[in-house]
């Protein structure tokens, strides 16, 4: 039945991102979402399309470098032309699917907003520049030239590759984390600028009145001394401009450092906290478990709201094959269906605690068997996934990178822990 792959529209922001769930149209929609989106690569297809889509980029960009060798253009012309002709041709059709997929991209919106949304996007720019310049020329010979220049703008969709690679994604993240400091930074750098320029007017402007003509004639001297560029070419010939000179020049070495040990510290503190919580390992307590429903279990069959689960306990979604089914009580359980249980977090002194240990490849359990881990004698292992599958452990069974462990904590028990009814009565 359809109402089985309906919500009831609670879980959308708005209703209209609900109405357009219906239908084929929005199948076809989300599939093509899928394959424009880097990153996604559960199957061939938006796998294939990654990789296309960063070879036409790649291929584009050099045979653009390639262009500008005047031997390479005359001995490949046409090669080059037919080319970047096929290559735009593409980033053509890849920007005509993401503004047909915005829906997708902003589901909280109605149509057309999410297509606006995303055409004024940083992205939705970049996509539009990677291709627009290309074909205005048709339309306005004389700005061939100009156009050309926007070509550059293509190169930026190489961020998209930080889909793939984390430490890529370390960059936008410390720059983020960060930008409070940094535009404090450029904020103190622009007003040295503007106060050095002042100063240097006041002290040669008699001296050389064609070179330093008015107060803000003296930008490029104080960019160039603060930035420590030192072209040279606008430069103090008093003995007290010569003073000033120095002094900046100091400054500038210090305004330099600013904003580079404002990055440098944000690198320190994300490495450190990826190491903390990826090299060895994360836990934390358990929440949430995946049961996939096979035959014979009795829950086949059964409608969710006749299952009987404990107070505090739900089932939150269904993976019913490649769809997401939102659970009503009306829904059937069928074979094959995974189920995603959550169970609410009870903050009590509870005497027993089940965690989750994820094991990476620098994790000290690792290669170790369970009765050789050093390990309290209240905690028990009573459970590893392993490449999706369930084993129950013993204790030859060794420990391999990727083993996700999960430990049965007994608290002790003390005097402390029990209330005062219950406590040992002394003699």
């Amino acid at each position: 039945m359809n109402t089985e792959k309906q919500g009831d529209g609670t879980n959308n922001k708005a209703s209209a991102a609900g109405a357009r769930k219906e239908g084929k149209w929005p199948r076809i929609q989300e599939r093509l979402f899928k394959m424009v989106s880097v990153g996604v690569t559960d199957d061939v297809l938006n796998f294939g399309y990654d990789i296309v889509s960063t070879a036409a980029l790649v291929v584009n960009l050099l045979v653009s470098i390639l262009g500008t060798y005047d031997s390479f253009r005359g001995s490949y012309g046409e090669l080059i032309t037919a080319v970047e002709a096929v290559t735009v041709l593409f980033f053509t059709v890849d920007y005509v699917l993401r503004v047909l997929t915005a829906d997708n991209l902003y589901p909280a919106w109605n149509s057309r907003h999410s297509i606006l949304k995303y055409v004024f996007s940083v992205a939705g720019i970049i996509d539009l520049f990677s291709f627009l310049p290309y074909y205005l020329p048709f339309f306005f010979p004389a700005g061939a030239v100009t156009f050309r220049m926007f070509r550059v703008i293509r190169i930026f969709r190489l961020f998209r590759i930080n889909a793939y690679y984390d430490s890529l994604n370390v960059i936008t993240e410390v720059l983020e984390s960060k930008k409070q400091q940094l535009l404090s930074s450029v904020f103190i750098i622009l007003t040295l600028m503007i106060s050095s320029s002042l100063c240097m007017y006041s002290l040669e402007h008699e001296a050389q009145p064609e070179i330093f003509s008015n107060a803000f004639s003296g930008i490029w001297w104080s960019a160039s001394s603060l930035l420590t560029v030192g072209y040279g070419d606008i430069y103090p010939i008093t003995p007290l401009g010569k003073v000033f000179g120095i002094l900046i020049t100091f400054l500038g070495v210090g305004m330099v450092a600013i904003p580079t040990g404002i990055i440098s510290a944000g690198f320190v503190e994300q490495y450190t906290r990826l190491k903390n919580i990826g090299e060895y390992g994360s836990e934390q307590d358990v929440s949430f478990i995946s049961v996939k429903v096979t035959a014979p279990d009795p829950w086949i069959g059964s409608e969710i709201r006749s299952l009987g689960l404990p107070r505090g306990m739900l089932i939150a979604a269904i993976h019913r094959g490649k769809e997401a089914v939102i659970p009503r009580g009306n829904i059937r359980i069928r074979s094959g269906d995974v189920l995603i249980i959550g169970a609410e977090n009870v903050k009590t002194e509870s005497l027993t605690q089940i965690q989750e240990i994820h094991l990476l490849k620098n994790h000290p359990w690792v290669g170790q068997s369970l009765k050789d881990l050093d390990i309290s004698r209240q905690s028990f292992i009573i459970m590893i996934r392993r490449d999706e599958k369930t084993m129950i452990p013993n204790g030859r069974t060794i420990l391999r990178p990727g083993d996700a462990v999960f430990m049965y904590t007994r608290r002790r028990v003390g005097d402390y822990d029990l209330e005062p009814e219950e406590r040992p009565k002394e003699n």
